[in-house]
């Protein structure tokens, strides 16, 4: 016990030292650059503006940042008339802030879109192919709006932090957008998730988000680098992941499978069916199930961990020399290797194939990734069990080549807080609050089990009790904030009026879509699953026998 206190207490302590990133941002180019050469040439820093913001930055501690905090001192500058320049920026890292950080965290708007306007460099080509007599307005202005909004493959990637991930605006319409999937959705469609978005200490998540060539999201991605990884591997290497896949298979479903009961519980609280003498979902419960599922989820961490150090350490040089080839968050770094060359023969299980491509695949984010790369998580990596994945990643599944639109989650869960009355926009936008404490907790958390499981890459051993001690408290932390989740969604669905509902309807955006009585991952079950007396999530758990009586 004392161990585990310290190990805890090692956690919160870590939670202060989780906005020191291991890799600097890269350089900026082109007209940011100059943008912001523009901005910080102007301006040095009298001792009455230094003062100010001396002033402003005492309020707020750099360690435990968030959006809210980083608009409030933005604003306290603009008012101030401080502009962002190498003055502003050397005062505050004096004072221990970091600017880019600020800025991750509360982007500076683009005027050039606020007013519905190109930039620069895109009105000019507008004007070039008015010049040369193009006739093709209408094309190239349609080409100019999608590289403004991000569509253009030449642009430099989406900067990806932990402080974005859990900045309030990020949480709010992530969480929001799961509000949308559930309300407009059902039980199967909210046992949809990624096979990716569980055991995930290996920074998988990380390198699709910053990938260079902007393929994270596409299907392909997951193909081109396991399949890279499979062809340097020998014969003897690649039978141990098949044997590891073959192993896990099962340990997999049964982790998919220990979601229905809590999901089906969300939606009884969905649709107000409580059992007989409970007022709604029992928060101790809820917290108390779902630790349990992490901590399955954090044994068979450790195990596949325990097989990459295995390989890694029975690489050859020229082994080694291939994968540093390779760089970690660049699509187009990694040679087009025909993965269907080395899956699993025909006639495979399914479930032992995606456990075989996730080993390859996330093999080589953890080999030529860091801890930093293991501990991030996207947004949406809490709270899956309210049909978010399916209602995003549906109109790609079977498709070889799909982009999912990064913008989706954001955009749809904003629309969907502003077609909410002010009482039921409460319900969600009071969550980013409850759940802060445990959000800063989940990284600290996570750093310590990464940390862990690194010891294996170096031909160390992790300790086995540590990492699922700690994935315990991972999955009560998750289980809280899932309890407001489905808490606030069901005092919104109760308030909806008919009109609200259509609205959301066509906002989810999947005409033509069934979804099947429930899925393995993303693997459909064609029949009803027999799910085991669910009551015991509406009474705290040492009542739940006695409560039903």
């Amino acid at each position: 016990m004392k161990t585990l206190i310290l190990i805890f207490a090692m956690s919160i302590t870590a939670a202060n030292l989780i906005t020191q990133r291991e890799d600097a941002p890269p350089p900026r180019e082109g007209a940011e650059a100059r943008q912001e050469g523009r901005r910080g040439e102007s301006q040095t820093l009298t001792s009455e503006q230094k003062a100010k913001v001396a002033d402003v930055l005492a309020k707020y501690k750099a360690s435990t940042m968030t959006a809210a905090d980083a608009r409030a001192i933005h604003e306290a500058f603009r008012d101030a008339g401080l502009r962002d320049g190498p003055a502003l920026k050397q005062i505050m890292e004096e004072a221990g802030f970091d600017l880019d950080k600020l800025r991750d965290l509360d982007p500076p708007p683009d005027k050039n879109m606020e007013n519905n306007q190109p930039s620069d460099d895109n009105q000019r080509e507008i004007e070039n192919s008015k010049a040369s007599g193009d006739n093709k307005k209408e094309p190239v202005q349609a080409k100019v709006k999608q590289k403004e909004r991000g569509g253009d493959k030449n642009r430099a990637p989406q900067k990806y932090c932990i402080e974005q991930a859990i900045s309030d605006q990020a949480q709010l319409h992530t969480i929001a957008f799961s509000g949308l999937a559930f309300i407009t959705g059902d039980f199967g469609a909210s046992t949809f998730i990624p096979p990716g978005k569980v055991c995930d200490f290996f920074g998988f998540q990380y390198m699709r988000d910053i990938d260079a060539a902007q393929k994270g999201h596409n299907p392909i991605f997951l193909n081109r680098v396991a399949g890279n990884v499979l062809y340097i591997l020998n014969d003897k290497q690649r039978a141990i992941f098949e044997q590891a896949a073959r192993q896990e298979a099962e340990q997999m479903r049964v982790l998919a499978e220990k979601r229905f009961p809590l999901i089906k519980a969300f939606c009884r609280e969905l649709n107000a069916e409580n059992p007989s003498g409970s007022k709604g979902l029992n928060k101790e419960a809820v917290v108390q199930y779902v630790g349990d599922i992490f901590a399955f989820d954090a044994e068979l961490s450790y195990r596949r961990a325990r097989i990459f150090g295995q390989i890694a350490a029975s690489f050859t040089p020229a082994q080694k020399e291939y994968l540093a080839k390779m760089k970690f968050g660049d699509f187009n770094t990694w040679p087009d290797v025909d993965v269907d060359k080395y899956k699993l023969p025909r006639g495979t299980e399914k479930m032992v194939n995606v456990a075989y491509m996730t080993y390859a695949s996330e093999f080589f984010s953890w080999y030529a990734g860091s801890v930093n790369a293991d501990i991030y998580f996207c947004p949406e990596r809490h709270g899956t069990y309210f049909g978010g994945f399916y209602m995003k990643d549906m109109p790609a599944m079977g498709k070889r080549d799909y982009d999912i639109s990064t913008s989706v989650t954001g955009d749809s869960g904003k629309e969907f807080i502003n077609n909410l009355t002010k009482e039921q926009r409460n319900n969600i936008t009071a969550i980013p609050d409850l759940q802060r404490k445990d959000l800063q907790e989940v990284i600290a958390v996570r750093r310590v089990i990464s940390t862990e499981l690194r010891k294996f890459i170096n031909g160390g051993s992790a300790d086995k009790e540590k990492v699922i001690a700690l994935g315990r408290r991972y999955g009560e932390l998750d289980g809280e904030m899932s309890y407001y989740y489905a808490a606030a969604f069901a005092k919104v669905n109760r308030t909806l009026t008919a009109a609200q509902r259509q609205m959301f309807i066509k906002l989810r955006n999947l005409d033509g879509y069934t979804s099947a009585p429930a899925y393995i991952y993303s693997s459909p079950v064609r029949e009803e699953v027999n799910l085991p007396d669910t009551d015991s999530f509406f009474f705290p758990p040492k009542a739940a026998n006695s409560g039903k009586k």
